[in-house]
């Protein structure tokens, strides 16, 4: 059967083609002709001839029982030698850094994918990875390998500790730093006696044990904690395992429960290289500034980063806001409602914000009262939202002081963003008939206006105005540009009800609209004040209501303080004024009127005049006996 070996010289033997699949039995290894057939199956004939001038290597030759000519042997031959000639001193090269880097390195596999390291008296070289071009790959496919056999044994002895499959494949991707550190090790334990003789599963399941990991994971699950949060705590903190469990529990001493708990050791995870005792103290910094020990957990939940802060910098950030005049109870509620405002923000970015807030003319202690009630201003960037802010409220016509009116009455103002909140509203305003110029009034008089919802509060709200109450299109923007509060008011508690109580005392609705362009406040009115003020002027004063309709701004007016007292005077001199000219003005202006009125009585009473004097004439007063 098979092909009967005998010395013959190199060159004079013949070499039969390396395809022919005839006789399989009888070929040489397929790294010299690249033989389909397996080594197993093929006949190996040395040659006791003189080598050829490769002496470092022996020649194999595959015999088939084809037998080609001597010319295509001997051409075969010389390609083969004049290839490898070539390749010989570059593959020498590489397969020494290889087997250096220990890839190459063949031994029982234990694994799939088994690989040996040097010894540990032998430290592996320095590997220039661009010396070994394509075999980079290499490299890398060799650690893949080594991370994916490390995960699988963190995968079985999270398993093994009654995790489901899915729990413990999910989790296992997210610990792909954890899996590392099992790689580097588990490899650095074979330098060690005890572990040199075993595998690299062994090592790595050692290791595992060894660090309490599974354990950890299965406490931090029954405390609410996502896998994603477990993943990102052990691979952040995987130096400091044993650290983490005792942290948490100190964490539920400060009422920082539930999902929280991993919130703040994922954001603040370096609290776990710090001691019990540090973070009590800022605690107690806290608690002696205003800060109440049931709120820290809120506080540490929404701003992780206050216990990363050291005890100086803690005290800097609160001597920061203490200086400008807050008390510590103003200080308690601001970290309190704005967690971030104490250990988000540098101190560099901290001074900056509040030397811009100065710029509108505040003093110190008007930004910390400011602070102190609207601290996420500190959350603003100053030159992303309060520049463009600034610039195009100035466009408006809003200066400065508008400006430090719109900041102290509604400071979220200047925290919400300009194209989406702002801009809109001040295009509706501009749609209904308000003048450019007048809409910086608008804005300083009334700046909640900004604050309110366009489809929901404005636009809703004149539209009832000129549907339900009577407002013509030619007046809304009158009424609006006055009393820009109207926006704010609700149409069914408030506006409604007031619009139905008018119209039943029998004004018209278009008389209606044309007293709210005269005066748009009237809506504004709780009913409490306009009945008694309604039914004084119709039973005591005996009026019209004609005069009401022509002077809504009767309703304004204070009933003990500007009413009676100057109806009482009228009465006692017998005197009638219309209601325009007897309530506007200061007393003594109402008191020249009364003089006026009683010498125009006595000279006409004298026959010094011979003329009536006009009623609508606001510089005289008609005279009337009582």
């Amino acid at each position: 059967m098979f092909c009967h070996s005998h010395p013959f010289p190199l060159s004079s033997t013949p070499i039969f083609h390396s395809h022919s699949r005839q006789n399989p039995n009888c070929s040489f290894p397929p790294s010299i002709l690249h033989s389909p057939y397996p080594p197993s199956k093929t006949l190996i004939l040395s040659s006791s001839s003189p080598p050829p001038p490769n002496e470092s290597e022996q020649e194999t030759l595959t015999l088939t029982p084809n037998n080609p000519s001597r010319l295509q042997n001997t051409f075969l031959h010389h390609r083969h030698q004049h290839r490898q000639g070539i390749d010989d001193e570059e593959e020498l090269q590489r397969r020494k850094i290889i087997d250096e880097a220990s890839l190459a390195v063949r031994r029982i596999p234990r694994f799939p994918g088994s690989v040996d390291f040097p010894k540990p008296d032998q430290p592996p070289p320095l590997i220039d990875l661009r010396a070994l071009g394509a075999d980079e790959g290499a490299l890398r496919r060799a650690l893949e390998v080594r991370r994916g056999v490390a995960g699988e044994v963190l995968k079985s002895a999270l398993r093994a500790k009654k995790l489901s499959i899915t729990y413990s494949t999910n989790l296992v991707s997210r610990l792909e730093g954890f899996v590392d550190r099992v790689v580097v090790e588990a490899a650095a334990m074979r330098g060690v006696p005890e572990f040199a003789h075993l595998t690299f599963n062994a090592r790595a399941k050692s290791y595992i044990e060894s660090s309490g990991v599974v354990e950890l994971v299965k406490w931090l699950k029954h405390n609410s904690l996502t896998y994603p949060q477990i993943g990102k705590l052990i691979c952040a903190t995987s130096g400091y395992l044993e650290q983490v469990r005792h942290i948490a529990e100190w964490l539920k001493t400060i009422h920082v429960k539930g999902i929280s708990l991993g919130v703040v050791l994922v954001k603040a995870s370096c609290i776990v290289e710090r001691s019990i005792e540090f973070m009590e103290e800022i605690v107690d910094c806290l608690e002696r500034n205003g800060v109440r020990r049931e709120w820290v957990g809120f506080v540490v939940t929404r701003c992780p980063q206050v216990l990363a802060l050291t005890i100086e910098e803690l005290e800097t950030r609160v001597n920061f806001y203490l200086d400008m005049g807050m008390d510590e109870k103003d200080f308690g509620t601001m970290v309190f409602d704005y967690p971030r405002v104490l250990g988000f923000f540098s101190l560099d970015e901290m001074n900056s914000k509040v030397q811009y807030l100065k710029e509108f003319g505040l003093s110190t202690e008007d930004v910390g009262r400011l602070l102190a009630f609207k601290p996420q201003l500190m959350g603003c960037s100053i030159e992303g939202r309060w520049r463009p802010l600034v610039k195009y409220l100035y466009y408006l016509g809003v200066r400065r002081d508008g400006m430090k009116r719109i900041l102290l009455a509604k400071p979220m103002i200047f925290c919400v963003d300009l194209e989406t909140t702002i801009a809109p509203k001040v295009r509706f305003l501009q749609d209904i008939g308000i003048r450019e110029e007048d809409i910086g009034g608008v804005l300083a008089k009334f700046p909640a206006f900004l604050t309110y919802s366009l489809y929901k509060k404005i636009r809703p709200v004149v539209i009832f105005l000129m549907t339900k109450a009577g407002v013509t299109k030619s007046d809304i923007a009158k009424v609006i540009a006055f009393d820009p509060q109207l926006t704010g008011c609700s149409i069914t508690k408030k506006l409604e009800v007031n619009v139905k109580y008018f119209l039943s005392l029998g004004i018209r609705l278009h008389s209606l609209g044309e007293m709210i362009a005269d005066f748009p406040m009237l809506l504004r009115y709780n009913l409490d004040v306009v009945q008694p003020k309604y039914r004084y002027l119709r039973r005591t004063m005996v009026r019209p209501l004609q005069e009401l309709i022509e002077f809504p701004r009767f309703l304004s007016y204070s009933m003990e303080g500007r009413i009676v007292p100057r109806h009482e005077i009228l009465v006692a001199n017998r005197l009638n004024f219309k209601l325009r000219y007897m309530l506007p003005g200061s007393d003594e202006v109402f008191n020249q009127r009364v003089q006026a009125a009683l010498e125009n009585r006595r000279r006409f009473e004298s026959g010094e005049t011979t003329y009536d004097i006009s009623d609508s004439d606001p510089s005289h007063v008609s005279s009337v006996h009582l």
